[in-house]
This record gives C-alpha cells, sequence and structure tokens, in this order.
C-alpha cells in the first residue's frame, strides 16, 4: 500500500532534479554570451548581444552588489512583507494586492508584448542565476523570482505611487477601527524634504557649444546604484537603477540624457462611494445606476515568533479603485495610474531614444505618473515636461479633497494630451531647472503661465532650491562640465536671507548678553555653509528651533514662512527660539560655537538597509544641509538615532553630470560606494570624494571601460 506513494515521492523529487537541471544549463547558456567589465570604482558595464543578455547580466551584478536590497524591494512591491516583518506589515501587504494580486500581475503579464516578457524572463533568470552560483546566500522571502513580478515594479518608485496611500487608514477600514483624518498635519520636528534637482543647458550657455544636463535625484543613500547596460540591439544607457528595476531610471545613452524630479501635479485622487447592500450583494451608485461592487479574498501570511500565520481579508473595488479607507463614514476608493505594461515599456524604450523627436515620442505613452522629466540631446535640444500622466478633471471639483464618487462629473475624462500639459522646449534664455518647485520659474522669464493650465496640474509652490537655481542659472555663461557641477553644490542658503538678519534685528532692539558671541558670529555671515563655518551650525538650529517652536500661521508656504520668521513674527519669539537652540547645541556638544563639521558627518558602518550611527566612531565631515534651507546639495538625516551629530540618510545620492556631442563626456558621484560588502574597496571609496564634490570620469566608451577594468567576467564564473 506504500509503494505508490513512495513512486510518487521519488517521481516528484525526480521531476524537480530534472527542472532545476534544465534551468541551471539554461542559466548557464545565456551567460555565457554576457560580459561584465567592472571599473575602477566597481561600476558595472554589461555587454551582450541581445538586450535580453544586458538584463539578464544587469541583474546578476545587481545581486553581487545588494542583493538584500534587490530583495527588499520586491518582497515590499509584491506584497510578502509581512512574512519578514510580522503583523505591522499586513497593511503595506494588503496595499499592494487591493491594486494587483497575484493572479492579476500573472494574467497582466501574459498579455505584455513578446520583446518586452523576453526581458522580464531575463531578469528573473539573472536573479535566480546569481542564486544558483551563491548558495551561501539565503533568500529570505522570495526563493524563486518571477517573470510577472516586474508587473509591481513599471517606474522608478517601487510599486508606482502606491506608496502614497496610507496603509494606516487602510488598517483602519479593514480592522474596522476609527475613520482617520484626510490631513497630514505638518511635523513637528524636522525633516528633510524628499525631492531632486534637475538642470538641463543649451550649447548657447556653455563653453564647448554642447547641450549639458545635470541628475541629481535626491533619495536615501543606497537607493540605488550605478549601471551601464550594452547591447548589439542599440542598448547603451548609463545611470542609476533602483535595486531590483531592469532599466536605467535616471541617466542618458550617448544621444540624450533624462533627469527625473517629483511632480507636483494631481495623479491621484479619492473617491466617497454610496454604498449599499441588496440580496446580500454589494453595490455602489453611478448617477442613476446601481453598480455592483467587485469583491475578491486574498490570503496573506505573516510571521509570528517563529511561526507563520496567514489572515484573509476581502478586497473591495469600484470603477475609481479599491477601496482604501473610510471618509465621513463612507467608503472611499483611491484613483491611481495603473498600467503596468505600459509603464514597463515606457521605462525601458525611455533608455534608447535617439533625440528630442523620439523622447517626446515616447513620452505620448503618459503612465511615468510620479515625475517631472528634464531632458538634453546631443542635437542641442533641452526641454522638460511638468508630469505626464495627468487625468482630465472637471476643474468646478476640489479634487485635493474627496470627491463625490456617485456624481458622473467627477469622474477622470481620460487623460490629458501630451500637448495639453505643461512642456519647455528650447526656450530663449538656454536653461531649464526644476527642484520640485513651480514649473512657472522652470525657465525664468520664458517660464509657462499658471493661467493657461488647469489648477490640478501642479501643486508644489516655489521653494528655496528654486530660487537659488534661477539665480545661478540666470548668471552663468561659457560653463564647462566642472562648472556645472560647482553650480549643483553652490553652497548659498537663501532661506536665511531674511531669518539671520531678523534674529539680529531682534538682538539690537531687545539685548541678550548671554547670546553677544553667537549673535556676532551670525552678524556678519554670508548666508554659505561649509565645514568650517560656525555660523551655519547656529542658524540651523535656529531654523529647527523656528520650525518646532514657532506659532507658525497655517496659510504660509515655504518661502512666506522664512518671510514671516524673519519680519513678523514678534521680536521675543525670535529670540526665545535662538535661546533654545543654543541650549539644545550645548547639551549636545559642550557648545553652540562649533564648525558645521564637526556635526554634520558621513558614516557608513555596514551594508545594512536600516543604518544605525555611532558617534565613537569614525567618520567624514561634510559641509553640505538640507535642501529646506535652499542647499542645491540636500544633505539630511531621517528617522530616529541615537547620536548626537547629524549622519547624512539622503540627499545627494546618485550624481551626473552629463555633456552631449560628437563624443559623450560625463562625471557622477555616489555616495559612499558600489558595493554594500564592507569588505569591498567599493563600500566607501566614493565617500570622501562625495563630501569633497569631486566626482570621478564617466568610462562610457568601450576602450575606456576597458583601460580602466579592474574585474572582466561572466556571470556564474568565480572571479
Amino acid at each position: 500500500m506504500n509503494r505508490l506513494p513512495i513512486a510518487l515521492s521519488l517521481f516528484v523529487i525526480i521531476s524537480c532534479s530534472t527542472q532545476q537541471h534544465d534551468e541551471s544549463e539554461r542559466w548557464a547558456s545565456q551567460a555565457a554570451g554576457v560580459e561584465i567589465i567592472r571599473d575602477d570604482f566597481g561600476v558595472p558595464h554589461i555587454y551582450g548581444k541581445t538586450d535580453a543578455d544586458a538584463v539578464f547580466g544587469l541583474m546578476y551584478a545587481q545581486c553581487e552588489d545588494d542583493f538584500r536590497r534587490v530583495e527588499r524591494n520586491f518582497t515590499w512591491a509584491i506584497g510578502r512583507l509581512a512574512e519578514e516583518q510580522g503583523e505591522e506589515a499586513l497593511y503595506s501587504d494588503l496595499r499592494a494586492r487591493l491594486f494587483m494580486t497575484e493572479g492579476e500581475a500573472k494574467a497582466t503579464y501574459t498579455h505584455a508584448p513578446d520583446w518586452l516578457k523576453k526581458l522580464c524572463e531575463a531578469w528573473a533568470d539573472g536573479i535566480n542565476y546569481y542564486l544558483h552560483t551563491h548558495p551561501e546566500v539565503k533568500p529570505k522571502i522570495i526563493k524563486q523570482y518571477e517573470p510577472w513580478m516586474t508587473m509591481y515594479f513599471t517606474e522608478g518608485s517601487i510599486g508606482g505611487d502606491i506608496e502614497r496611500v496610507s496603509t494606516s487608514k487602510i488598517k483602519s477600514f479593514y480592522e474596522g477601527g476609527a475613520e482617520l483624518s484626510e490631513t497630514v498635519p505638518e511635523p513637528a520636528t524636522f525633516s528633510e524634504p524628499k525631492g531632486s534637482n534637475g538642470f538641463a543647458i543649451a550649447g548657447s550657455r556653455t563653453a564647448s557649444g554642447n547641450a549639458m544636463l545635470l541628475i541629481n535625484p535626491h533619495t536615501s543613500f543606497y537607493f540605488r546604484g550605478e549601471v551601464h547596460m550594452v547591447s548589439e540591439e542599440g542598448l547603451n544607457a548609463y545611470g542609476a537603477v533602483t535595486w531590483g528595476q531592469f532599466f536605467v531610471y535616471q541617466g542618458f545613452n550617448e544621444h540624450t540624457g533624462w533627469m527625473h524630479t517629483s511632480t507636483g501635479t494631481d495623479i491621484i485622487d479619492v473617491f466617497v462611494e454610496a454604498i449599499h447592500k441588496k440580496e446580500e450583494a454589494l453595490f455602489y451608485q453611478y448617477g442613476e445606476e446601481e453598480r455592483p461592487v467587485e469583491v475578491q479574498e486574498v490570503t496573506l501570511r505573516y510571521k509570528d515568533g517563529e511561526e507563520m500565520k496567514e489572515r484573509t481579508f476581502p478586497i473591495y473595488r469600484t470603477h475609481h479603485g479599491p477601496i482604501t479607507h473610510e471618509v465621513d463614514g463612507k467608503w472611499a476608493a483611491t484613483a491611481l495610474m495603473w498600467k503596468p505594461v505600459d509603464a514597463l515599456i515606457q521605462s525601458y524604450t525611455r533608455t534608447k531614444k535617439k533625440n528630442l523627436e523620439e523622447f517626446h515620442e515616447m513620452m505620448n505613452i503618459r503612465t511615468n505618473s510620479s515625475n517631472n522629466t528634464v531632458f538634453a540631446d546631443a542635437e542641442g535640444n533641452i526641454a522638460y515636461y511638468h508630469g505626464n500622466f495627468i487625468p482630465q478633471r472637471d476643474v468646478q471639483f476640489d479634487y485635493s479633497k474627496p470627491v463625490d464618487g456617485s456624481n458622473l462629473k467627477t469622474d477622470w475624462q481620460g487623460l490629458h494630451k501630451l500637448e495639453e500639459t505643461i512642456i519647455v522646449k528650447n526656450p530663449p534664455n538656454g536653461w531649464i531647472q526644476n527642484c520640485n518647485s513651480t514649473p512657472f520659474t522652470s525657465a525664468g522669464e520664458n517660464s509657462p503661465a499658471v493661467a493657461d493650465y488647469p489648477y490640478y496640474m501642479t501643486s508644489f509652490p516655489e521653494n528655496f532650491r528654486g530660487v537659488n537655481a534661477v539665480r545661478l542659472l540666470s548668471e552663468s555663461s561659457n560653463m564647462t562640465l566642472d562648472d556645472l557641477i560647482d553650480l549643483g553644490y553652490n553652497a548659498y542658503l537663501p532661506a536665511f536671507e531674511k531669518v539671520i538678519p531678523g534674529l539680529v534685528e531682534s538682538y539690537d532692539a531687545l539685548g541678550d548678553s548671554a547670546i553677544d558671541d553667537a549673535i556676532a558670529i551670525l552678524r556678519n555671515w554670508d548666508f554659505k555653509t561649509s565645514i568650517d563655518s560656525k555660523a551655519m551650525s547656529l542658524a540651523h538650529f535656529y531654523g529647527m528651533m523656528l520650525y518646532r517652536h514657532g506659532d507658525i500661521p497655517e496659510e504660509l508656504n515655504g518661502l512666506e514662512r522664512f518671510e514671516y520668521f524673519g519680519t513678523d513674527m514678534p521680536m521675543a519669539d525670535r529670540l526665545g527660539a535662538f535661546q533654545l537652540a543654543i541650549e539644545e547645541m550645548e547639551k549636545r556638544y559642550g557648545t553652540a560655537i562649533i564648525p558645521w563639521g564637526e556635526i554634520s558627518r558621513f558614516q557608513r558602518l555596514s551594508g545594512a538597509i536600516d543604518a544605525s550611527f555611532d558617534d565613537s566612531k569614525p567618520s567624514i565631515p561634510v559641509g553640505f544641509t538640507t535642501a529646506r534651507w535652499g542647499h542645491l546639495a540636500a544633505y539630511g538625516m531621517r528617522g530616529e538615532h541615537a547620536v548626537n551629530k547629524i549622519y547624512g540618510t539622503r540627499g545627494n545620492s546618485f550624481v551626473a553630470a552629463v555633456e552631449f556631442g560628437e563624443r559623450l563626456k560625463a562625471k557622477t558621484i555616489l555616495a559612499g560606494g558600489q558595493s554594500s560588502d564592507p569588505n569591498s574597496p567599493h563600500f566607501d571609496d566614493q565617500a570622501q570624494m562625495y563630501a569633497n564634490g569631486e566626482f570621478k570620469e564617466v568610462a562610457f566608451y568601450k576602450e575606456d571601460v576597458q583601460a580602466r577594468a579592474e574585474e572582466v567576467y561572466k556571470p556564474g564564473e568565480e572571479k
């Protein structure tokens, strides 16, 4: 009686073994057609006959550099984080599945074009081959990567725009808890603003007559690696790739360059649904029509101590999107861009465009939802696209708040045509900038006019980085690549132009001998940051205290707040905030008269995803400061850390300066280094260069790559 089960077990074992053998042979065969050359900074240059070969090699190289981040990003994206982190992560997982279940991801993948499927297969194969050839690396959750998983990771941000959907609200709704407020209050403590800088310079402003591009994303450090992908099918892209992506996200090829900044375009809306039950089924009102609510179930696994448990959740959807929370006791659906195949096509094909005309055609796919794009090409064109995916709406409604989903007039009326969006091409001033600021200063006096566009096409006001960029670019001429780098690292902080004189004015009027020395330092400050500046230290902590303790009128935006701090805030309150800053500094450092470089530090102790810092261990002084004060080379610390010094966790992470022409020239810098392995020479070999603002030359052409080769190998080969 036991023979049949034993036979079946043997059959299963043999079949699995045969399948694994076949797969490993297939992986090895593809690896034989891939060459990886690592240069003297550890940057992988991947060469393949086909694009799929290059993708295979890219994923293998990414796993070599930081497998844990590749793993974490996809564990998060496909909704399996709770299997690693426990029950509290269930609502992150549920959020992913609300927008696309695993079954829907697989079905979406099957409808992708064949050429894209080949790339997705190469993506999975490259990761799986790395794990096959590195048995010492034990994956935590995903044991086998599948091509359909790429459907969750199609844009620059992992998981698309769903990160903006509150997991707290999802938890409140699906746990049946109390409704949460729609508004998010201004944080009481200082936090580093997210964002990026992109500058495009026309030949009329450069020494060579060639267009140039500054690619300056502000992300958490080590969020992206630096890569170069080349194939015989026309792929030759260099730049930054978010761990787990198979396309260069911020970068350039020989002909074009693209830089993304976070957009203020309204791309996510909330629709309040009129739900009712009828014969045990759920319906929602849509005009005169009753529509059935789509109902599914999803079972999620989560870690509980040493056990793995399961919870099953319902999923409710209307045509607006999944039900994510309640508003005034009514169910609310969240609508956003969810076109995985089209978004992946746009993200990948962007890297192969040869000029502005081709790039513009690609932008017409209109799925680059979370980004603005700053562009330059070898033909001398510069351009700016403010947003890309922009639903058309009835402007009588305020979509910054939840709208009535039963009213047909509130529905999205398709997408705006590309030509209807905010676009700047080849402005006569010869430069374009965006620093997550308003598009209406993107080209100085040649910028678009606010009256020409519906209100929902932009929400970001001007910020101090934008103010600084406009001033610097307006004064620029005859620029070289190094000039562009210097411009992007300019030390001036316009936020303090009125704040510090306002403090000095208060001191002169009211007097306080206890702060004489500190005021004397600030009185003649040039508002520039550096590692030696004691004024920078005082100004930073003063600015923090104004945000923490100042009575700020709610209606004021960022620039207006600093105007208020400097001129309208009561003088006694200004001095009071400064005294608190002095006390805080003395508590931390024993003195308030301290150079900025002794406070602002760069430290990389391990390759762990969740960074920790230690004041007693070596670190590097950094003269940069937060973007909040208008510093273009943003640098700040996020999260709670039991340290007194300020250790950067985000800001300038990967930066590239590119000059197009008959032969491309580029320089880059990467915070820390390419590898997450503390034993690698490329773990922190760029850290001091990063702090100094010294960039490395890019090896773009094959002969240059070979001349700087440190390692040459095929995936799977022992190095």
